[in-house]
């Protein structure tokens, strides 16, 4: 039994409806078993929360609270089309108080994705932290309708990170869109991304993605945060989060600036995911995505029960009203 999904009054409205106006109410965050904490990075032999998964990789950002903490999601809903504040902390359970200090991992104390449920819109933001630990930031959403905020953070003291996840309501007209299909290549502002390799369950899996810009490939990407790519995945359906690390780093010698970004990565389980490639050229981060499918043939589509898949567009294109970066 799956007791990581998580269902929303908001979610199974829009699912009725298919194009009424998304409500606005308070969610409800997941109910679960008690399970062994998913390690940041997902790499590792954990079990996905109350079973096991068929890769033995662990899946962040099911769970509200983990580990002795929990996040707390100030701002429950939002406006769609519109830069509203988005206010959360951490707060540790054996004191009841928001955590205040933080290790920094890719350069940040804390890495805040959100992301639609049907993973067309991302957001990789890095809010801002108060002296009373609470974060906050600007934020704008293209579309109504159930989001996923995650916080990817490392507490100081603690032997490892972890990733914690909050429903957010966006308020407007909802008009959910299918998960666009597999496409090997992604193309946002001019920048064409190929995807070579497979994402895999049990073994890691090899990913790289070549950066090329009219038709050139691109040789002199920039650092952003500590890599020449940041790599998020999200399972389709309950948006298990997967921080995929990269291999190699500026500087060390070996890891050069492109085209290609080599990530290894594990799936926790067979199906289709969306992968978010942030990469850095000119002094401008953007964003490629890519849907793929771990345990099974990657040309496969997801449809919406007619048998009609979304066709793949570059990242924010007009089919993916998602700009990926806000600061």
């Amino acid at each position: 039994m799956n007791t990581g999904l998580k269902i929303t009054a908001f979610a199974a409205a829009v699912a009725a409806t298919f194009g009424t106006a998304y409500g606005v109410g308070q969610a409800v965050d997941p109910v679960t078993d008690k399970a062994p904490a998913a390690r940041h990075g997902a790499h590792d032999g954990d079990r996905r929360e109350g079973r096991k998964t068929h890769g033995g990789a662990a899946a962040g950002g099911l769970q509200i609270s983990e580990r002795g903490y929990t996040l707390d999601l100030k701002t429950a809903r939002v406006a769609a089309d519109r830069k509203e504040e988005l206010r959360f902390a951490v707060v540790k359970d054996s004191t009841g108080r928001n955590v205040t200090a933080y290790q920094k991992e890719h350069d940040k104390e804390l890495h805040l994705i959100v992301a639609s449920r049907d993973l067309t819109v991302y957001r990789h933001l890095h809010p801002v932290r108060a002296v009373d630990g609470v974060w906050s930031t600007k934020v704008e959403l293209p579309e109504a309708g159930g989001y996923r905020v995650f916080a990817d953070f490392r507490p100081e003291g603690a032997k490892e990170g972890l990733t914690l996840g909050a429903d957010l309501a966006v308020a407007g007209e909802a008009a959910p869109r299918k998960l666009p299909a597999h496409s090997a290549t992604a193309t946002v502002d001019g920048y064409d991304v190929t995807l070579k390799g497979e994402l895999k369950t049990g073994a890691g899996g090899d990913l790289t993605l070549a950066v090329a810009r009219n038709g050139r490939p691109v040789t002199d990407l920039q650092p952003y945060l500590g890599a020449y790519g940041h790599l998020v995945a999200l399972r389709s359906g309950d948006l298990a989060y997967l921080h995929v690390h990269p291999n190699g780093e500026p500087g060390d010698g070996r890891t050069k600036a492109g085209p290609g970004i080599s990530f290894t990565a594990t799936a926790p389980s067979a199906g289709a995911y969306r992968l978010f490639l942030d990469f850095k050229h000119e002094g401008k981060v953007r964003t490629a995505a890519f849907t793929v499918h771990a345990g099974g043939d990657t040309g496969r589509t997801e449809t919406d029960g007619g048998g009609h898949a979304e066709p793949e567009a570059g990242h924010g294109t007009g089919t993916e009203k998602d700009g990926g970066h806000q600061h």
